[in-house]
């Protein structure tokens, strides 16, 4: 055999293998995304059964999901509440039908554990009424938190809904597990004795399902994460792979020009990986509702409009910021949750109405575009 055949047909079987490789998937990880495109649809299922029907931008009627997968997203995350008697949504119940919507359309999902009856944040961290009496006792706290993460975790498996990612608490600025006004400075003995307990618990499931389910714990603010992973690495909370934040522009001092330094600072001192969990930003400043909108004027960027177009170059410069500093992934923050005669804790209609990805009459904005990019 002249060795120009014997080039050609090694040639032949090189490509023929490699294309197998690649249907089967052995040629890269499937659990590996190059960035994560986000959207929290917590409020999804609550909006459609308020009676809200979304389009895309092509103004056809579909399941939101789905146009978010479509449009190229691939993590959706959803939030989850303890036992919130003062609504029917964000439970367990809720979030199993949620996880299932969002795997069904092949997109990962972060889990998001508030540790509390109702939303949790930096202002507030009220325990699970039902661990009230527990407060002042860390070791049974701590017992409640880790049984009630592994369990809920467990039962998600046995249905074929293990997320892939879990929240350790949201916002978690201030100590977790509270009750009415914070205290301050934190406890650490107490806070990360509790913190490691929920992670041993995802760690645990790990273990027990051989999935590799990564743990993240979520601070509001950038410059808030610098102070806090700092104190955290003190008192010995190690063991997690992501570091969440949330970046709305309003309530920081970074700036998108500077807003790369302290995700920078952040990766490199703690080798974890970064991801912006939340951020929004509005397309108009026209209120829908009697629902008072959160992001008003005073959240605008100079030069970024509330249009659609300012809403769009807004993610895509936040995107390419995120990147520079070495991070992973951004999630938009409720970008489903718009106008309907349904209630809030605050009012009817939707507080966020002008800062969603749908218009006024429910259509994809141009912002939907963001997640165009996942598929280049």
């Amino acid at each position: 055999m002249n060795n120009k055949i014997f080039t050609l047909m090694f040639l032949f079987f090189f490509l023929a293998c490699s294309s197998e490789d690649s249907e089967i998937g052995i040629t890269e990880d499937p659990s590996k995304n190059d960035f994560y495109y986000g959207a929290d649809l917590s409020y999804v299922n609550e909006m459609e059964d308020c009676g809200a029907i979304y389009t895309d931008m092509d103004n056809n009627i579909k399941d939101p999901f789905k146009i978010f997968y479509e449009a190229g997203a691939n993590l959706i995350r959803i939030r989850l509440w303890h036992n919130p008697k003062w609504t029917n949504y964000s439970n367990y119940e809720d979030v199993k039908k949620s996880i299932r919507r969002a795997k069904s359309d092949q997109m990962k999902v972060l889990l998001d554990f508030h540790y509390s009856d109702t939303w949790a944040d930096p202002s507030k961290q009220e325990i699970p009424s039902d661990w009230l009496n527990y407060i002042n006792d860390t070791e049974t706290l701590g017992d409640l938190l880790y049984n009630y993460t592994f369990d809920t975790l467990n039962n998600l498996a046995n249905s074929g809904l293990l997320p892939d990612i879990v929240q350790i608490g949201n916002e978690i600025n201030p100590m977790i597990l509270q009750h009415d006004e914070l205290k301050w400075p934190i406890d650490w003995v107490r806070n990360s004795s509790l913190i490691n307990k929920g992670i041993k618990a995802v760690r645990d499931i790990s273990s027990k399902t051989s999935v590799n389910v990564e743990v993240m714990l979520h601070i509001a603010q950038p410059e808030n994460g610098l102070w806090w992973f700092k104190e955290a690495d003190s008192a010995g909370i190690s063991d997690y792979d992501w570091i969440g934040l949330s970046y709305y522009p309003i309530w920081s001092e970074y700036t998108l020009s500077n807003i790369s330094s302290p995700l920078k600072t952040l990766i490199d001192n703690y080798n974890k990986r970064l991801m912006i969990v939340e951020t929004a930003y509005p397309f108009t400043l026209q209120n829908a509702d009697n629902a008072n909108n959160i992001l008003n004027e005073d959240s605008l960027i100079s030069g970024y409009s509330a249009s659609q177009q300012g809403q769009l170059n807004y993610l895509n410069e936040l995107k390419k910021k995120i990147e520079e500093a070495g991070g992973e992934g951004l999630i938009y923050w409720e970008p489903a949750w718009v106008s309907t005669n349904c209630k809030t804790l605050w009012g009817q209609g939707s507080h966020w109405d002008n800062a969603t990805l749908f218009d006024h009459n429910n259509k994809s904005t141009l912002g939907m575009q963001f997640y165009n990019s996942s598929k280049n």
